[in-house]
């Protein structure tokens, strides 16, 4: 007689995410892409829940997103985009041709690296103790900027539908989040960037990308 095997029932991945987090949304987008059922687990940051002791193990940097999976604990957007990569090979975020992947990585880096972090909460809580509350927006706006025309610049020549192609990759799961913040947020004139404003609405109309939106999140502020 055959004995009947146990299935095992593994937990789903569970994404630490503020709704408003730039990087959460990164991560978001990349879950999506790469068709990843997971559980969404909030995180306030206004509320300093980022500080919590519990939080503080997962990531001890106290930033989102942080992405449990398993025995598998991923704190920031760029290492849980490259970790989902690895594991769920299809679709691919990064293409075969090492200029091309460069490219994304060279992408990705402006954005996690030269752009965002200039501009998080602590920064500029830093910069209205210090300059006032009416430098916030210029401070923004200057960093973006700056970012955003390198990036015009590298990719004017060779985009297709999207940053990299005609696939969705790397590139564009840091540049949809910051494009939605240049618009939704900080109101940079994006005709200087025709080609990012392009690659804008190729991000909204596609489902991975409208499901990762701020306004879709579980921990949104409700409009009614």
């Amino acid at each position: 007689m055959a004995e009947a095997e146990a299935t095992e029932v593994k937990a789903r991945p569970r994404l630490y995410s503020y709704w408003r987090s730039s990087c959460s949304h990164r991560a978001r987008i990349a879950l999506n892409l790469k068709g990843v059922d997971y559980e969404y687990k909030a995180v306030n940051l206004l509320k300093g829940e980022q500080s919590d002791p519990e939080f503080v193990k997962l990531n001890p940097m106290k930033f989102v997103p942080a992405l449990v999976d398993e025995d598998a604990v991923i704190g920031y957007s760029y290492a849980i985009a490259l970790y989902l990569e690895d594991k769920y090979p299809e679709p691919p975020l990064l293409p075969q041709d090492l200029k091309k992947k460069a490219l994304n990585h060279q992408i990705a880096s402006i954005v996690g690296s030269g752009i965002q972090p200039l501009h998080n909460l602590t920064v500029l809580r830093f910069i209205e103790q210090k300059v006032g509350a009416g430098e916030k927006l210029s401070w923004t706006q200057q960093q973006i900027e700056r970012g955003f025309t390198a990036i015009e610049n590298l990719i004017k020549g060779c985009a297709g539908k999207y940053a990299t192609g005609d696939e969705v990759q790397l590139a564009d799961v840091f540049l949809a989040p910051h494009t939605y913040v240049a618009l939704d947020r900080t109101k940079i004139d994006m005709s200087n960037y025709p080609t990012l404003a392009r690659l804008h609405a190729e991000y909204m109309a596609h489902p991975a990308f409208q499901a990762a939106l701020p306004d879709k999140q579980p921990d949104a502020p409700s409009s009614t």
